[in-house]
């Protein structure tokens, strides 16, 4: 099933179910006055008691056309958003790196039709685009050990994870370096446009991830060249910490096909079996930089999409 959160003409966000026939409203599920984030939350809790009914609903319920209705981000505020460093194998190495992670501000939560708002700062910064696999949890879990992983696993959606760099580091202002701040600005977490059930997707270390810019093709990798695969990730983090409904871990991008971000960009992203979304850029600075992929320090490969995975073509 592919769960969204919708708003119609006048009225406030709520819990809808995306079907071939379009949107259809689930705030009976909830009561109409929930707000989103709280219906979309006990939606997930409670879906195997939910399945007969969004099933049925599914098939009989009247359906809103998908242009009728504004898509929002599905979960529109994340308990947290746990985010993996890169996680792809790239750059032809043939080792892979240590995993690790960071949170990222759930507050910097966007979705389909927003805008991309690149901060104010005069430091020399620019702004990039990394296109994720975002995995939904179901909670509480802790302590998920690998071959368990399915537990910890509610569905699936896409995420940009949008990233200020300057020089090819994060840099913050006057201060040491320090990545988590330079990805978390406001509106620099789209995610959507919907959650797909994690029934609907047996293995997702196999699905195609693309992003456009402007109509320019620039990541086009699979979630199968991942260093550290979702089981893997869901025993780390779960180990770490508890993981509750609705968080989020992103599972890192594939670098090959990194660019800039400035004023006026469309931006498109879609994940196999997910769906796509566009988003829009603003900078009131109206900066300037390169357009394409990039390729300074941290660079990429000008073709924007090489499988670097050992063993792997290209």
């Amino acid at each position: 099933m592919k769960l969204v959160v919708f708003q119609p003409p006048g009225g406030d966000p709520r819990p809808g179910l995306m079907t071939d026939r379009g949107v259809v409203d689930l705030s009976f599920l909830t009561g109409h006055g929930a707000a989103a984030q709280q219906a979309m939350l006990r939606i997930i809790d409670e879906f195997e008691d939910l399945r007969p009914t969004l099933e049925n609903v599914a098939a009989e319920v009247e359906a809103m056309p998908v242009d009728a209705v504004r898509l929002r981000p599905p979960i529109p505020r994340p308990g947290k958003i746990l985010a993996c460093i890169a996680n792809y194998w790239e750059h032809a190495q043939r080792e892979p790196r240590p995993l690790n992670m960071f949170l990222k501000n759930p507050d910097a939560v966007v979705g389909p039709g927003d805008t991309i708002m690149l901060p104010e700062f005069t430091e020399p910064w620019c702004f990039m685009h990394e296109a994720e696999l975002a995995i939904v949890i179901k909670g509480p879990a802790k302590r998920v050990a690998r071959e368990n992983w399915r537990s910890a696993v509610f569905g699936y959606t896409a995420m940009i994870d949008v990233s200020a760099r300057g020089d090819g580091r994060f840099t913050w202002p006057k201060g040491p370096p320090a990545s988590w701040l330079g990805k978390s600005f406001d509106t620099f977490a789209p995610i959507g446009p919907c959650i797909v059930t994690a029934d609907e997707i047996t293995e997702p270390n196999d699905l195609l991830v693309r992003f456009w810019n402007d109509g320019q093709l620039r990541h086009n990798y699979s979630t199968d060249d991942m260093e550290h695969p979702v089981p893997e990730l869901i025993e780390f983090a779960t180990t770490v910490m508890t993981m509750h409904s609705g968080d989020l871990i992103a599972c890192g991008t594939n670098h090959e096909g990194l660019g800039m971000l400035q004023d006026g960009e469309r931006v498109e992203i879609e994940i196999e079996r997910i769906g796509r979304m566009s988003l829009t850029v603003a900078d009131p600075l109206k900066r300037q930089w390169e357009k394409g992929v990039y390729m300074g320090p941290n660079s990429t490969n000008p073709d924007a999409v090489r499988r670097n995975r050992p063993g792997a073509g290209s």
